[in-house]
């Protein structure tokens, strides 16, 4: 076994592997890029070593500098973990150029299964079904329209060098072919600097199940099969296993089929081979097809892990530091069912927009949690927005999903817009929890499963009390002591304003009023006399209620706000840093008190500036696009003051 060896990764792979060298004795070293100088994979390794620039091309793509750091530090191997460098063949035999071991397979192993159309030759000599479709190499426009027309819409379009859903298209007829075409190129020749496609079958119903194999160069084996159909534009969302509905039959035939194409091309170490099944007819053998060999272990392997009892980076390890393969497949069996949900930092209600920020809160609920940040970690721009994956076992799938649900309950995450909402609508989706799954389901299904929650007055009246300090512990908490017995908060909730009137009534008692409707609200929290699994979180110019769902209130600085009111040259001013969004006005144009003047993007939300008396617009001083700070004037208006609080 090794001693030492570096991650050529960060995140929460990293930390992964971290976590079983750690059990297994091995040292380890990571590699870091200029911003990621404090992550967390940093802090849990032994040793690191930094790459360079934010940006992967400038740190950990950088082959020639995670050899060299795995030289200077005396590690003897390398972990890949999934993306960056963990498919690039050309680094592999780097590494073993320099004396080193890549834990994971051979080049040779990995150009074999990197492109699509050669991988569905292969497979096809190694008797594994594929789906219908061209891989020739005329790339003719009108030898791939002949080609759809021979094999019958629908088809699909797919980049050869592709991945991630990119240069995909799907082609109903043939008067869309064209355009498909020329799309799928073009996202093609950016994202792999490769735009030829392939054209397959598209599958009615179809159902994205994959295969575990693991594999010492000789001999391979599965371990069974994971379901990644809840899929979002061909991105995965949830993951389980075993696959709702598999058959024995089924089971056995798409897990020979995926140790066929394993040993076919002398695969080592832990391997995905994905299909796509055609389940208009329910699970049956003869209708899975091969899609690609993601040459690595995949992200969802921990769903794996939970129903046979497997370290599947221990198993790396030992086949890398030359261990034959010391199971055969009758040793291997599973154990209940498993689920894996992907939390990004992304805005379901703005399409899934990725976002960026610093995690003020991160609390997760029971379950496995494979993460790479820690709470005051912010989520960069240059990598992907992945905050964690949460993962559940249970007896029966019933059992594992509603762990899932609670654990999704549980997890608490402030300062970046998130999918958790969203993930918890979709284990309470009933065609989802019987298991009636395929990739089209949250395509279909969208609207009812990104709609932003709307907080009720009682989250109001809890928001507003943390906005004013007056929570348990806050730093107003014993105000009433000596300060007026009334106090106003005003909030901003998705651009819009919010205001509440709190009266002390006594020793940690409050009758909070807002949008006209009185609440009495307790430390404890107890509202209307009911106690409530609430948690009230304040931060940095914001407030967050836990509540069922996480809501999220902006606090503007009050002084920026009477500043603004008074201002009495009638110059409306940004209460905050952001982004101007729109402005509403030109000048000349009488308005009247309440009217809308601009838009201000803050905090991830939008922020509506209003005019606090009749007047007319003198001056404009911004557009839209423009980057603000707090205080900057943006509208000027004559014959009465201006507002800047929303």
């Amino acid at each position: 076994m090794f001693r030492k060896i570096l991650i050529a990764n960060r995140g929460e792979i990293a930390c992964r592997v971290i976590d079983t060298c750690r059990r297994m004795g091995v040292a380890t070293v990571a590699v870091h890029s200029d911003v990621d100088a404090g992550a967390r994979h940093v802090e849990m390794a032994d040793e690191a070593v930094g790459l360079g620039g934010a940006a992967p091309a400038d740190s950990y793509l950088r082959g020639d500098a995670v050899i060299a750091a795995a030289k200077a530090t005396g590690a003897e191997a390398i972990h890949p973990g999934y993306g960056f460098l963990s498919e690039n063949p050309g680094f592999v035999e780097a590494v073993e150029a320099a004396g080193l071991v890549f834990i994971g397979p051979s080049a040779e192993a990995i150009r074999a299964m990197g492109l699509k159309d050669a991988a569905k030759r292969a497979m096809i000599e190694a008797g594994v079904p594929v789906v219908p479709g061209y891989q020739g190499e005329d790339q003719d426009d009108a030898t791939l329209l002949a080609e759809a027309k021979g094999i019958g819409w629908p088809v699909l379009i797919k980049a050869v060098a592709g991945g991630g859903g990119k240069g995909m298209r799907a082609v109903e007829r043939e008067g869309e072919f064209a355009d498909a075409l020329e799309a799928a190129r073009s996202e093609a020749a950016k994202a792999f600097g490769d735009d030829r496609v392939l054209i397959e079958k598209l599958v009615a119903t179809p159902r994205h199940i994959e295969v575990q194999v693991f594999g010492d160069g000789t001999r391979a084996v599965h371990l069974f099969e994971r379901d990644c159909s809840l899929q979002r534009r061909h991105q995965k969302v949830i993951e389980e296993a075993p696959a709702p509905g598999m058959t024995a039959e089924m089971r056995e035939a798409m897990g020979a089929a995926a140790v066929r194409a394993a040993e076919a091309i002398g695969y080592a170490g832990a391997g995905t081979v994905e299909f796509i099944v055609d389940a208009s007819e329910g699970l049956r053998p003869d209708r899975f097809y091969f899609m690609e060999m993601n040459t690595r272990l995949q992200v969802e392997h921990p769903v794996t892990e939970a129903v046979t009892g497997v370290d599947l980076v221990e198993w790396m390890l030992r086949v890398a530091s030359g261990e034959a393969l010391w199971v055969a497949q009758d040793h291997l069996s599973i154990t209940g069912h498993s689920f894996e949900a992907r939390l990004y930092a992304e805005d379901p209600a703005a399409g899934f927009l990725p976002q960026t920020g610093t995690l003020h809160r991160l609390r997760f609920g029971d379950a496995r949690i494979e993460t790479g940040v820690r709470e005051g970690d912010a989520v960069s721009p240059w990598y992907d927005p992945m905050i964690a994956k949460v993962v559940t076992h249970g007896p029966t799938r019933g059992a594992a999903l509603n762990a899932l649900e609670r654990a999704l309950a549980g997890t608490q995450v402030a300062g970046v817009a998130t999918n958790l909402a969203f993930l918890r609508r979709l284990c309470r989706h009933a065609g989802f929890a019987a298991g009636e799954v395929d990739t089209g389901l949250i395509g279909r299904d969208g609207d009812a499963l990104t709609p932003t929650p709307v907080p009720c007055t009682r989250t109001k009246a809890l928001a507003a009390l943390g906005a004013l300090g007056l929570q348990e512990g806050g730093p107003h908490e014993g105000a009433h002591l000596w300060t007026p017995l009334t106090w106003t908060a005003r909030m901003i909730h998705s651009g819009e304003p919010v205001e509440a009137r709190v009266t002390v009534r006594g020793a940690g008692a409050f009758e909070v009023e807002v949008d006209g409707v009185p609440h009495a609200v307790a430390r404890g929290w107890r509202v209307d006399g009911d106690r409530v699994g609430a948690e009230v979180v304040p931060g940095p110019g914001r407030v967050d209620v836990f509540w069922g769902n996480a809501y999220s209130f902006a606090v503007p600085d009050p002084l920026d706000v009477a500043a603004a009111a008074g201002a009495g040259a009638g110059v409306v001013e940004a209460p905050m840093p952001g982004l101007v969004k729109a402005v509403d006005v030109e000048v000349g144009q009488t308005v009247a008190a309440g009217d809308r003047l601009a838009v201000l993007e803050a905090m991830k939300m939008e922020h509506s500036l209003r005019a606090a008396v009749d007047g007319t617009v003198a001056e404009v001083l911004v557009a839209a696009g423009d980057q603000v700070e707090a205080g900057a004037a943006l509208v000027r208006l004559e014959d009465g003051a201006a507002d800047g609080a929303p």
